[in-house]
């Protein structure tokens, strides 16, 4: 344990208004439990403005918080996250669009140390407010939207409930599409395993429903634009696996045995691309369209394979 052997002050920015104050406090003191959290703010120890507060209170922009001495338990991990190579695909005071590789997790966790959040955050020390706005899967390229404001963090998710976001992607899938447009609706459930999640298609699970477009075709495979109206986990490439065209290059859900020849013939990893996320700004309101090319090893195969 590292000692903090005295109180210590800290100032609201705009871009962390909003938050309650125990969940603020658990942001800023990593390594204290929860429980002495709450104890020192039922004490009346952590103080807003010089007044007594509750946990519920939302935070202010300005607002100056006093917190006690804590000790705060050091981090096993000390080393700093690598820095990563994430084009910019758009940024502003409130919002930030990464260009994911595929590969690299968007969080540690399950194994990764780190991921494009923590990388963001060490390459930008002087950021107060980096969250995570959505999830990729580690093997999925493409934009990532990350909120530089917690309003604007607010915003994003209430359009996700509202299903006001419009996420395309574009999957490379076994077999010739025959439909130029077709609608899944099939509910999707959850278990997680020693390998990590795993989610099948399930009377008892939740309602899930992507719209699929056909943008190619070839002998062996089609292209797919994929447009998400739910989000669940693995949603694309479980429907696509329900209806006999799983993804090309897809280790849990896909064709094993064909995956083993693509990986001969140059594709070395799953063929889906996160490739744009149309919405109104959630500060301005303005329309906003954020695009990511193709990665050139999806482009190469694409160009061979889906005239």
């Amino acid at each position: 344990m590292s000692p903090e052997g005295k109180v210590r002050w800290i100032d609201v920015a705009e871009e962390e208004a909003g938050q309650r104050l125990d969940n603020f406090l658990m942001a800023r003191l990593k390594g204290v439990p929860k429980s002495h959290i709450y104890r020192v703010l039922r004490s009346g120890e952590v103080r807003v403005n010089s007044g007594r507060v509750e946990g519920s209170r939302r935070v202010e922009a300005g607002d100056r918080i006093r917190i006690p001495p804590i000790r705060v338990a050091e981090r096993e991990d000390q080393t700093p996250a690598p820095h990563f190579r994430m084009p910019v695909l758009f940024e502003d005071e409130s919002l930030l669009a990464l260009d994911k590789p595929a590969g690299l997790a968007v969080h540690g966790g399950s194994g990764v140390a780190h991921g494009a959040i923590e990388s963001l955050r060490s390459m930008r020390p002087e950021a107060r407010y980096l969250e995570l706005v959505h999830r990729l899967d580690r093997d999925t390229s493409g934009v990532l939207l990350i909120a530089k404001k917690r309003s604007a963090l607010v915003a994003l998710h209430a359009m996700l409930r509202d299903r006001a976001l419009d996420k395309r992607y574009l999957a490379g899938v076994a077999g010739r599409f025959r439909n130029e447009l077709q609608r899944v609706k099939a509910p999707l459930a959850a278990r997680s395993t020693p390998e990590g999640k795993q989610v099948r298609v399930s009377d008892e699970g939740q309602a899930a429903e992507t719209v699929l477009r056909r943008l190619g075709r070839g002998e062996e495979f089609s292209l797919l634009e994929a447009e998400l109206l739910t989000g669940r986990t693995h949603q694309i490439r479980v429907h696509l696996a329900h209806v006999g065209h799983p993804i090309l290059g897809d280790d849990k859900y896909g064709d094993f045995e064909l995956n083993r020849r693509l990986r001969k013939a140059g594709l070395k990893r799953m063929f889906l691309h996160a490739a744009s996320i149309a919405c109104p700004h959630p500060i301005t309101g303005a329309a906003l369209r954020i695009e990511s090319p193709l990665p050139a090893d999806l482009q190469r195969f694409r160009e061979k394979n889906f005239p």
